[in-house]
């Protein structure tokens, strides 16, 4: 099972750490943009625990790519690899962030995946909110199982 962690800001950089955390320890591997902030917490996070990480670079370079991560993808595509992202979970769940969260929250509700919004975050018809990373664990690993991305 593979569940996507997107978002931004340095702010979020415990409660992200933490989601990698309980995914991993949850069987899941996770998925990131591969950079820092948010997607670099969430991999360090997963690696504490044991778990797989995968980085999906926008660049053209796997030394972009933090140091939490056990398989870079280059995509060369920029903000475009955002699609990449979010097809590759099973479900996916949003802590803060931008613009290019918003446009992955809708990527990934466009390919039907599952989203959680860590409270505070977008407000996007059809996700789910989660008051803490304990609880978006729960939510994205439950809707992972029902919805196996194959």
């Amino acid at each position: 099972m593979q569940v996507s962690v997107i978002g931004s800001g340095s702010e979020q950089e415990v409660r992200a750490e933490t989601v990698g955390r309980l995914l991993a320890e949850g069987g899941a591997t996770v998925v990131t943009g591969g950079l820092g902030e948010v997607m670099a917490a969430a991999a360090r996070g997963a690696k504490s625990a044991g778990g797989t990480t995968i980085g999906i670079l926008p660049g053209e370079s796997r030394a972009d790519g933090n140091r939490w991560l056990d398989h870079v993808v280059v995509t060369g595509i920029g903000h475009g690899r955002n699609l990449a992202v979010v097809a590759s979970g099973d479900a996916v769940i949003a802590v803060g962030g931008r613009y290019g969260t918003l446009a992955e929250i809708g990527f990934a509700l466009t390919l039907g995946r599952p989203v959680v919004v860590l409270e505070p975050g977008w407000e996007v018809e059809g996700t789910q909110r989660a008051q803490t990373p304990a609880e978006a664990v729960e939510f994205a690993l439950a809707a992972a199982r029902n919805a196996r991305v194959t």
